[in-house]
């Protein structure tokens, strides 16, 4: 089951000038592709066209059937949206059962909620549940009509930071073998979930690949940044000298955990302005010459105080 997506669609808005998303990608059967981009990219619009949603050129194909020309409820496809869409008036099991006024091979519905852990709810009303309850019952909802394809549009993105965490490993096993495409604007969650990762940026898909190659080695200034890269401009002598073979390079991208600190030497020195707790290791934020620089250490420096910085040559990337 190979999903097979080129299309070009163009929004307009009151009061706004025109947007255009396209994309061309394929997802193959049991994959994950997580479309990764900031908000106002057009990953949301681009996945509502995937379902139907809006006309567009080009193609939607599952399988090399074509499907542009089909409405959303006969392209057997799933979506999960951001704010659940539930039906206030359907106990809990009632709508995650929905589909069967449309659908004539259904899933078992007791089965997926035991799977998410939501089996105590079933007779309970959407208005007596919390955001993260909401969201398991809607992703009950998309995969009880046994999707070809599950569409998922931000679906952890309203939840608190703990409920995020909890639902996202669970979503790890709910994915498994499901042939899904997900869009996000959170790192975390698209190197979790992720089997190839779509970056997108202004209606473009400006990179893809697995999240590994695209968290560390990206190929431009704006995925560098995006996912959570330091950039670091070359435009001095020393930060030149740091970095081996840098050439006419603009630009270092290195990840805050490639950056080794030295109270005795480094490529470069280093003025430490801040030191952040974040969880098991600490946030090293770093001037140097006119630059910031991030760092993650177990054993932070005390700001105020000057440091060896070195760069892991094997985990940068110059751009």
């Amino acid at each position: 089951m190979t999903l097979s997506v080129d299309i070009e669609a163009t929004f307009t808005a009151r009061g706004a000038d025109p947007f255009t998303t396209a994309a061309a990608f394929e997802v193959k059967r049991g994959e994950t592709a997580v479309v990764l981009g900031p908000s106002g990219s057009g990953k949301s619009l681009l996945l509502e066209t995937v379902a139907g949603f809006h006309s567009h050129d080009g193609s939607v194909a599952l399988d090399g059937t074509d499907l542009t020309s089909k409405a959303p409820e006969n392209r057997r496809f799933g979506f999960v949206f951001q704010n659940y869409m539930l039906f206030p008036n359907m106990t809990v099991a009632e709508n995650v059962r929905y589909g069967d006024r449309y659908h004539e091979t259904t899933g078992d519905a007791a089965e997926l909620l035991a799977e998410l852990g939501i089996s105590d709810l079933a007779g309970r009303y959407p208005s007596t549940l919390s955001g993260g309850e909401k969201q398991r019952v809607a992703l009950a909802r998309s995969l009880y009509v046994r999707p070809d394809v599950l569409l998922l549009d931000e679906p952890l993105s309203a939840l608190d930071v703990p409920t995020q965490t909890r639902l996202r490993q669970d979503m790890l096993d709910v994915l498994d073998g499901v042939t899904a495409v997900y869009v996000t604007h959170d790192r975390t969650t698209a190197r979790t979930l992720a089997d190839r990762i779509l970056v997108m940026n202004e209606g473009r898909i400006v990179q893809r690949g697995t999240p590994d190659a695209v968290f560390d080695r990206p190929t431009s200034q704006f995925v560098a940044q995006f996912t959570g890269s330091n950039c670091v401009p070359l435009d001095t002598d020393d930060l030149r000298s740091a970095v081996d073979g840098s050439g006419n390079a603009e630009y270092l991208a290195v990840r805050p955990e490639n950056v080794r600190l030295d109270n005795g030497s480094g490529d470069v020195t280093a003025r430490v302005e801040r030191v952040v707790r974040e969880d098991a290791v600490f946030r090293v934020t770093l001037a140097v010459s006119d630059h910031r620089i991030d760092a993650y250490t177990t054993d932070p420096p005390a700001p105020g105080s000057s440091v060896g910085v070195s760069f892991e040559e094997s985990a940068s990337t110059l751009l």
